[in-house]
């Protein structure tokens, strides 16, 4: 008979890492939050976020949008070191050793338990140079910064450097759909610069996500 201890080589089995009933560990009577290997983390108020939206856009006006993005960017830049540091040490292997599958699933699992919504990679146009990502009950877009356009510009700027980091490529980030304006889930399309830039005036047009890419792979 086998025995289950010859079955292991570790003193644990790896499993979903980021899995919320685990990630995420409080004492309510210190107020305190933090990860499970002990890194602090911050819980906002959905007031304190309307607030910075609503002082960002009364001290910058239309440019609220590109402060948000670039706030992003360097959000993603670190969220993209802590998420690799984190993964790798628990799996034992470099996140570039990761099977697909497991990597994407523990994107989402980490989205999901930092309070960030539920995020999927819609791999449907892969094969022509473009990676949708889409986002549900997102608490970043639901507050709109600019009337009549896509408020996903701190994201936006989040998965840019995150994707660009991850693949090692300059890669470039629009949104096409948003929960601000009445879209099921928010759509962010990542792709070549010079590949991605005519959808802005498609995006400035309002078109629909599904005539975006239908005009994006055709170029």
């Amino acid at each position: 008979m086998i025995s289950v201890a010859d079955l292991l080589t570790d003193e644990r089995l790896p499993s979903n890492y980021f899995a919320s009933d685990v990630y995420v560990r409080g004492t309510l009577e210190l107020g305190l939050l933090e990860n499970r290997r002990g890194d602090r983390l911050l819980a906002i108020p959905e007031v304190m976020l309307k607030s910075i939206y609503a002082g960002l856009t009364s001290e910058t006006g239309q440019a609220a949008a590109l402060v948000l993005r670039n706030c992003g960017r360097w959000w993603g830049k670190n969220f993209y070191a802590r998420f690799c540091e984190e993964l790798s040490d628990y799996q034992k292997k470099a996140v570039a050793d990761l099977p697909l599958a497991e990597f994407m699933l523990s994107l989402q699992e980490c989205w999901r338990s930092h309070g960030w919504g539920l995020l999927h990679l819609n791999m449907d146009y892969y094969n022509h140079g473009f990676l949708v990502v889409e986002i549900q009950h997102s608490p970043f877009t639901i507050h709109a910064i600019q009337a009549n356009k896509p408020s996903g510009a701190l994201e936006t700027g989040i998965l840019q450097s995150f994707f660009s980091q991850l693949t090692g490529r300059d890669l470039n980030c629009m949104q096409t759909s948003c929960e601000s304006l009445g879209a099921d889930r928010n759509r962010f399309v990542l792709g070549l610069e010079n590949r991605l830039q005519p959808a802005a005036a498609w995006v400035e047009a309002g078109q629909p996500h599904d005539a975006i890419m239908t005009q994006l792979i055709s170029q």
